[in-house]
């Protein structure tokens, strides 16, 4: 069940909205992702983890651009949940962030979607 927008963030040229679907809180992240905003999608999953959702879909599609603050955030996330049994998964990477992944090889770690629904469904 989709329960809408159940919060959200936002610093300069990043917001973050989070929504329940289900048993999954998704993360959508729009704008720049980088050292200066970081802090905005940390602390929007760390509400996730504390509200008890360990399946985390962060919606890339209106991500502009990430760097490695930006992957360390997530791969942190990753961390987090899965040490509590869950999983984050991707969905929706633009070309310019998907492309920090494959340089990193993160993307061999996440769960990686071309959609939305495809997160969801899995």
């Amino acid at each position: 069940m989709d329960r809408g927008t159940v919060g959200s963030a936002s610093r300069g040229r990043l917001q973050v909205e989070i929504r329940h679907h289900g048993a999954s809180a998704v993360v959508t992240a729009t704008g720049e992702l980088d050292h200066h905003t970081a802090d905005v999608l940390r602390g929007s999953l760390e509400d996730c983890v504390a509200d008890g959702y360990t399946r985390l879909v962060v919606d890339c599609a209106g991500l502009e651009f990430m760097d490695s603050t930006g992957l360390n955030v997530l791969l942190g996330a990753r961390l987090t949940v899965e040490a509590e049994g869950g999983a984050v998964h991707l969905a929706n990477m633009q070309p310019v962030v998907a492309r920090v992944f494959e340089i990193t090889g993160a993307d061999a770690v996440f769960g990686v979607h071309d959609s939305l629904d495809a997160a969801l469904a899995e």
